[in-house]
């Protein structure tokens, strides 16, 4: 019987066969990674920089656009060169480097939503207790708590895959290394349960914090119901439904993927949910989470006038001072 240790390199999913498809996909995915790459680059350089945005819900948007930035650059990048150098193949420790960081960065996030949820929980049916709840030590405890339990998960998940013994190829039907795909290939059945049987137990862990962050919710509903201002209403609810929408999504479709049984899977199927799990959060969140607050866009435009009069009178200006010298 091989085991993995046999296997030297992975298969990706080949999108299409033909070269001008392959192409309209690459571009596809270059857009939607350049504006993942800026968008939640601005936020990150305009929290750090304007002293105004040094607040708790501000740190946690940071540390949301880093891990949305690590997230998609973790599959994306690979993609696209598969796609651009017409070739499928991710080498055996390329494949459990990308599942570790992936792993690593989508379980932090998905613990950074809900540390969020609990900041906006706090800060609009206890404010009174908001200073204290979640001073700067708290914020940064509950943060590393969110990359810390991130990290041992990914470990704990990369570790038991990869001590699964393969005997079923090197292909996989997903344009990056996904865990499911790669228990497809195992010829183990007690390896192959322990695995989902952890996977399992993870989404259950999921689902418990889903439930948390919408009990938050239902109660930032419920204290906004209470003021009588159509204008408040309106903002709480444009804030908070499409924050659930997104978890929602996020949520439902990585639970379809990871346990859905083997005779519901087809390639088309799956590489839309992957799609959706994967690649679509990274992309919106910066528009869901951040770029609907005015106090932020504020901030990013200041930012980018800012940069672009430098641009415009730093020249002017190095040239006059020179001639003056002259």
């Amino acid at each position: 019987m091989s085991n993995s240790s046999s296997v030297t390199e992975f298969l990706l999913l080949a999108f299409t066969d033909t070269q001008e498809l392959q192409l309209l996909h690459f571009w596809l995915f270059l857009g939607i990674y350049l504006a993942a790459l800026l968008a939640n680059g601005l936020i990150i350089t305009a929290i750090a920089c304007d002293h105004h945005l040094h607040t708790p819900m501000y740190f946690f948007l940071l540390n949301l656009s880093l891990l949305d930035l690590g997230s998609i650059s973790t599959t994306v990048p690979k993609a696209m060169a598969n796609l651009i150098w017409d070739t499928r193949a991710i080498s055996y420790t390329g494949c459990a480097a990308q599942i570790f960081f992936f792993f690593f960065l989508m379980s932090a996030e998905y613990f950074l939503l809900t540390v969020m949820s609990y900041d906006r929980y706090v800060a609009i049916c206890q404010p009174l207790h908001y200073g204290t709840l979640l001073g700067s030590r708290a914020c940064v405890h509950m943060a590393a708590a969110a990359w810390g339990s991130g990290f041992l998960y990914a470990v704990l998940h990369t570790a038991n895959t990869f001590s699964i013994p393969l005997c079923q190829g090197n292909a996989l039907d997903q344009f990056f290394c996904e865990v499911p795909q790669i228990l497809k290939l195992s010829c183990s059945d007690s390896d192959y349960l322990r695995e989902v049987g952890l996977l399992m137990v993870s989404v259950c862990l999921s689902f418990g914090c889903f439930v948390f962050i919408v009990l938050s919710y239902v109660q930032i509903f419920r204290a906004v119901l209470r003021i009588p201002s159509e204008q408040g209403w309106h903002k709480a609810f444009s804030m908070c439904l499409p924050h659930l929408a997104m978890v929602s999504l996020f949520v439902s479709t990585g639970t379809f993927a990871y346990l859905k049984p083997n005779s519901m899977s087809s390639r088309s199927l799956d590489l839309v949910v992957a799609v959706l799990y994967s690649v679509v959060p990274p992309a919106v969140n910066p528009l869901i989470y951040s770029m609907r607050n005015q106090e932020l866009k504020d901030a990013v435009w200041n930012m980018m006038t800012g940069w672009f009069l430098e641009a415009i009178y730093c020249p002017c200006s190095s040239a006059y001072h020179s001639q003056h010298h002259s």
